[in-house]
This record gives C-alpha cells, sequence and structure tokens, in this order.
C-alpha cells in the first residue's frame, strides 16, 4: 500500500513539472536539431542597402519565420516589431527608399527588372531604403495600408516578377516541401524576397543573394525531416474515387 502511495506521488510529481525546453544554439538562436550554423555566414556580409524590416508581433512566435535569419546573415538589416512603420522608425534624414509589395489597383508597383532601368538605383551617396513587411498575407495587407501615409511622397513601391493574383500560391520551394501556402503565383517568403531584391540592387548582389537561397534552402531541407505524413481526409478521397468513376463511365 504504502508502494502504491510512493509511486503515485512520484507520478503525480512528474506531471507537475514543466516541460523541458528545447536546446537552442548560442550563436543562430535555433533548436539544435535545425540548427544553421554551418550556412550562415561567419560574420554577417556587409550590405550597402539598409534594411529595415517592420515585423508584426505575432510572426516572432512562428516556427518558420525567416526574418531572424536575415538579421544573422547580414549586417545592415534592423528589425522593428511593430503594426505599421511609423515615422520614427526611419532614419532621418529620409533616404531614397522602396518598400516590398504586390501591386493593388489603386497602388501599382514597379517589378525587379523594371527598377534596373529607374534613377533609384542611380544614388552613389546615399544607400538605398530597403523596407519589407513580415506578416501573413492578411497581416501583411492591413499593415501597408495602415503605413500608406508614412510611405507616400518619399518610397517606391515595388514587387518580385511574376506576381499573378488568379494563379495559386505555391510554397516555399514546392517542389521539395510543402511548408507554408503562399495565397497566390510570385509570393515568396521575406528572406527569398529580400534575397532577390539585394540580387538587383547591391554591387555584390549575386554573391549576397545566392548565401541568402542557400541557408533558406537547407532551413527547408532539415525541417523536412520533423514533418508528420499527412493521410488524405476520407471524405475527399471518397469525391475523388465518385469523380473517377464517373469519368469512367463517360468514356465508356
Amino acid at each position: 500500500m504504502e508502494e502504491e502511495q510512493a509511486c503515485t506521488e512520484s507520478t503525480t510529481a512528474a506531471d507537475s513539472l514543466p516541460p523541458r525546453r528545447r536546446q537552442l544554439c548560442i550563436h543562430c538562436d535555433r533548436p539544435l536539431p535545425v540548427c544553421l550554423c554551418h550556412v550562415l555566414p561567419s560574420t554577417p556580409l556587409p550590405n550597402r542597402t539598409k534594411i529595415l524590416i517592420i515585423r508584426h508581433p505575432h510572426e516572432s512566435r512562428h516556427k518558420l519565420n525567416t526574418t531572424p535569419l536575415l538579421s544573422k546573415a547580414l549586417l545592415n538589416a534592423t528589425t522593428i516589431s511593430s503594426r505599421r512603420l511609423l515615422r520614427h522608425h526611419l532614419p532621418d534624414p529620409s533616404p531614397p527608399a522602396i518598400y516590398l509589395f504586390p501591386p493593388s489597383p489603386s497602388s501599382p508597383a514597379v517589378t525587379l527588372s523594371q527598377l534596373k532601368s529607374t534613377n533609384l538605383l542611380n544614388y552613389q551617396t546615399t544607400p538605398l531604403l530597403l523596407i519589407v513587411f513580415d506578416a501573413t498575407w492578411k497581416h501583411a495587407k492591413e499593415m501597408v495600408r495602415a503605413s500608406e501615409g508614412v510611405l507616400k511622397g518619399f518610397a517606391v513601391r515595388v514587387c518580385l516578377d511574376g506576381v499573378d493574383e488568379s494563379v495559386e500560391g505555391g510554397s516555399i520551394y514546392d517542389s521539395e516541401l510543402v511548408l507554408r501556402k503562399e495565397p497566390f503565383g510570385g509570393c515568396v517568403s521575406t528572406l527569398e524576397a529580400v534575397a532577390r531584391c539585394l540580387g538587383i540592387i547591391e554591387p555584390n548582389g549575386d554573391e549576397v543573394q545566392g548565401v541568402l537561397i542557400g541557408v533558406l534552402r537547407e532551413m527547408v531541407r532539415l525541417q523536412a525531416g520533423f514533418l508528420k505524413p499527412v493521410n488524405p481526409r476520407i471524405k475527399m478521397l471518397k469525391k475523388s474515387n465518385h469523380k473517377e468513376e464517373e469519368e469512367t463511365n463517360e468514356i465508356g
């Protein structure tokens, strides 16, 4: 009886202990099984472009958020947790600036390929400021809308080539792994968007883009080992089988 009571007390005590936290790498701040130190540059890459990332507060809790990797890989990248861009977030005086976001009917955007022919890349004395909004697409739209009063008049809206809202979005390298579904064609993660942009506007853009994309690919590869296989829903299977039967009957 005493042994049974002791066992019960021991079990209760164990249950009351807080769950063990995963050990984090002291350099890249990621869990040890998915540490990325082997692909991150030993010292942050120097970048002439000033990067200002406005990250929605909710994104800091997302396991696949790529913004921290930008701060680890690039020397000149600042992240601010906010729901919108405020005037005091900007350097004084405000340099020539662009912000990355897909176009809308009321706010057209210059594509990266078109950006090459604009005067924005001809500034030699004042580095360009690149503003990025890091959030889910729903929150990012709200953030951009709330920031338009500050952005208007000094920043040019820029988007990646290939943005098409009529095409279903993919994911981070969807040929390799589905991690986060994007809303429409041309949408990518924050890290990839910045990498592509720097590939155009930085003097050593090819090198910078190659390093950043390499980090993203390795993150995706490591994350793949911790995804559980998802079985298709029974209802979906039945519907699919029923559709196949109808098509077979029609052909017959």
